[in-house]
This record gives structure tokens, sequence and C-alpha cells, in this order.
């Protein structure tokens, strides 16, 4: 980091030795034919990545002390192409349960969808209309477990239907983390997703709001990934789509919670654009 100011979206020292040794793991392996390793630090390419996930703002934008645009995006094209992102998420997610004195792998998951509007650079060939919702864009499925700590993540266009996602999301569940044999889902999701879990050997229950309370109610085993979604929220790059390729907005979202998980590790927290 040298002797630039740091912003509040930088990894501490102690964050830092949480997320460094895989990326330095990573880069030991990437030796090129000249015996170069690259001329960035890493844990620059991260602020850089967690500042730009945090504030929303476009690549040409990057503050200068930070590595530029071309560094930066070879850096996170090539994590999220390799999964190295993904790996690193997982990692850390696994550490996260462990502290809280659960199992590494979670037995159940809660899913959802939320509808994001998308920037008008975005591909139209990716993008839809959330018929229910009205809102033009794609759409973000979440799978979670009982920590809020995302097991899956997809992207669709906000045209697909909820159900279909919550297909795409058992099948990366149980691809990822077999020990799921458990799920909750709201009304959005119908029965033919409960038939697949089946197929799958996960029981999918459909938890259902309740019309005799009036206005906001938490709903019990639901709640927990409409407040991951929240959070997920004050990385303003999320809170829209700016991506062009559905798997950099997984990226992006692996991301974001990968800095969310190495807070929780360390105790420690970022400040809002609320914060006064």
């Amino acid at each position: 980091m040298g002797d630039r100011k740091r912003y509040p979206s930088d990894v501490t020292d102690e964050q830092w030795a949480l997320i460094g040794p895989f990326l330095q793991a990573w880069k030991a392996k990437r030796v090129s034919v000249s015996g170069q390793q690259g001329d960035y630090d890493l844990r620059e390419i991260v602020n850089a990545i967690f500042y730009q996930n945090r504030t929303g703002c476009q690549w040409a934008y990057l503050p200068h002390d930070l590595p530029p645009k071309s560094a930066t995006y070879y850096y996170f094209a090539l994590w999220r192409d390799d999964g190295t992102d993904q790996v690193i998420h997982d990692l850390l997610r696994c550490q996260a349960r462990e502290k809280a004195g659960r199992a590494e792998d979670p037995s159940a998951v809660v899913l959802d969808t939320q509808s994001l509007r998308a920037a008008n650079h975005v591909p139209a060939a990716t993008t839809g209309k959330d018929a229910a919702k009205k809102v033009p864009g794609r759409k973000r499925g979440l799978a979670v477990d009982a920590l809020g700590l995302i097991i899956a993540v997809v992207v669709t266009a906000a045209s697909v239907t909820d159900n279909a996602i919550g297909i795409q999301l058992l099948d990366k569940v149980v691809a990822h983390t077999p020990t799921v044999t458990r799920a909750w889902v709201d009304a959005g999701f119908k029965q033919d997703m409960a038939l697949h879990g089946a197929v799958l050997g996960v029981d999918v229950e459909i938890v259902k709001r309740s019309d005799t309370k009036p206005g906001f109610v938490p709903i019990r085993k639901r709640w927990i990934v409409e407040q991951v979604n929240g959070t997920l929220m004050l990385h303003r790059r999320l809170a829209r789509e700016y991506e062009i390729r559905p798997e950099s907005s997984v990226s992006r979202t692996l991301w974001a919670s990968t800095a969310n998980i190495v807070r929780r590790l360390t105790g420690t927290s970022t400040p809002s654009w609320r914060h006064q």
C-alpha cells in the first residue's frame, strides 16, 4: 500500500493475512517464461476491486493511487475465469462457519432472487423484464446458509422465472456442497423445483408469508437471505446491473461476500455511504 492514504474499503493487515496466502500461492504457480510474476502488489489489486465494489465507480474512474484499470481488470477477469474468486470465498466461508461453532459445510440453505435494473450498456441478449416486478435487467439468485453466508450465486436475465433459477441454484449447491439436504424458498418457487430437489436428495420447503398481519413481517427461515441481499446493496456496484457478462456479476457478488466474511472473521467494519 506504500505511503498512500488508505480508503475505508482497503483490507487491513489482519484481513490480508486471511486472503493473502491464497493469492500468494496462486501467484507462485503462475511464473511466466521470463520469470516475471507481475509488477503489481496483489493486495493493492484486491483493494481496487473492493473499492470499485463499494463505491460503484467506473473502471476509468479508479483513483490514481490504486492500480490502473488495465491491471485491475486483468486480475479480476483472470480470477473470475479460473475460479480463484470462488475458491477464496468458499475457504473463508468455511473458516467463518467453524468460528461460529458450525461444521464447515451446511446442511440447509435458503434461496431467493432479486431483480436489478440494468445500465444502458448491458447487452440486451443477457437481460429481460421481470414480469411480476416490472423490472428490466437481470435477476440474481442466492443460496445462503443459516449464518447468511453465500453458498451459490446465479445471475440471469430478469425474465427467467424464479423456478428456473432455483433449479440452477440447487444444482450448484449439490455439486459444491453435497452435505445440504434441506432448502427453504418463498412462494415464487413452484412445485417443479421441489420435484427437482427430491431428485437431488434435497427436501425443498415453500415458506409462505402471513396474510393476516399488516405491514412488513420478517418470516422465519426466509429472513436471513433478505438480510444478505440488504448487505450486498451496501456495495454500490451490486445495486444495479453494470456488468457486460453475467459471470462478472457472479464474481462481483463473491468479492462483496468475501469482504463481508473477512470483516466478520476479524471483527471489523467498513463505513457505509450513509456513515456520518
